[in-house]
């Protein structure tokens, strides 16, 4: 088991798989929330006809594409890696936006639109309240689908690094979609790794996904709450520990407290300067984006940690889950590079 990539002339630095999500925004009063009966402030998933009703519903609606892993993607098509996106878009016309989008973001979108009798495309319809309060109502559609079938053998093969969406996990087909990159990128020397995404999702498949972390997964990257979800030890230190016993590279963000990186062992403690977010969407997938930016180019735990926060300091200064500097000068001002 390796924890450097090593093959730096494959085609891509950091493949993606995850779920393909457009989000739609719009700005939206308390009185017009109670109207169309959304619960403020919360994300609920919701069914066909009831999107369909609520996208009809949104005035000069702005449409992003999103989706925890896409928006990890996006910081480092930022940081300019080489990048793929393995998800399931409908062929319609969010999805076409979908996948351009993707496009220009730097990443290739790697499975064309799906034809025919499909569900739509995934979307999330957000209402942004005057007080900057966000309300997510998410019709999953189409890419809750995902599944083996959609994972190119050729394009896991070419990822030195692979990143799983732990939402995707809540499907057996998510699963072996997970199961089929894993194996074909590490088989090809590369390295694979989920990032939780909710303790909910662990507490609703904890041996499975104890099972892949511990046999399929070179890395893990989790919040203090979904590393405290896989083993209920209640105390951090513990099921840092025992993870680190399965997993040779686990991270743990804690939001204020800084980032603990636990490498063969090793453990690395980075602090962070707490700041009130104009926006918190994001912060997870950005500090993602800058720890594998760090991992894939061979930057020591320390500096891929830091490098990590500077991403998720970025993101959570503006609105939107996808950075707006250029991350590569906010490194070299921070001495990163």
């Amino acid at each position: 088991m390796t924890l450097t990539p090593q093959h730096p002339t494959k085609k891509y630095q950091v493949v993606g798989i995850g779920n393909a999500i457009v989000d739609v925004l719009t700005r939206a009063d308390d009185s017009f929330l109670e109207h169309m009966g959304i619960e403020k402030g919360i994300m609920q998933l919701v069914e066909r006809e009831r999107a369909e009703q609520l996208y009809g519903a949104m005035e000069s609606r702005v449409q992003a594409p999103g989706g925890s892993v896409a928006n990890t993607l996006a910081g480092l098509g930022n940081l300019g890696l080489r990048t793929g996106f393995i998800g399931r878009v409908h062929d319609d016309a969010l999805g076409r936006f979908y996948a351009d989008a993707m496009e220009k973001d730097g990443s290739d979108f790697v499975n064309a639109p799906v034809a025919g009798g499909e569900l739509p495309t995934s979307r999330s319809m957000i209402f942004v309240s005057p007080d900057g309060e966000r309300s997510m109502n998410t019709y999953l559609g189409i890419s809750s689908e995902l599944g083996p079938e959609d994972v190119s053998e050729d394009v896991s093969a070419q990822a030195e690094i692979i990143f799983l969406e732990g939402y995707l996990f809540d499907k057996p087909k998510g699963k072996e979609a997970f199961l089929r990159a894993a194996r074909t990128c590490r088989a090809a020397g590369g390295m694979a790794g989920i990032a939780i995404s909710d303790p909910f999702c662990v507490e609703r498949h904890r041996d499975d996904f104890l099972r892949l972390i511990a046999n399929e997964m070179d890395y893990v990257i989790g919040n203090e709450a979904e590393i405290r979800s896989l083993y209920h030890d209640d105390h951090l230190d513990k099921d840092l520990a025992r993870v680190a016993e399965v997993c040779p590279l686990v991270v743990c963000t804690r939001s204020g407290d800084g980032v603990t990186i636990v490498r063969e062992g090793e453990r690395f403690d980075i602090p962070v300067t707490k700041v009130v977010p104009v926006d918190a969407t994001g912060a997870g997938d950005q500090f993602a984006a800058g720890f594998l930016y760090g991992l894939a180019t061979g930057a020591d735990m320390e500096i891929a940690g830091r490098m990590g926060t500077v991403a998720a300091s970025e993101v959570i200064a503006h609105m939107g889950p996808r950075p707006e500097a250029d991350l590569k000068a906010l490194f070299r001002r921070a001495g990163l590079l």
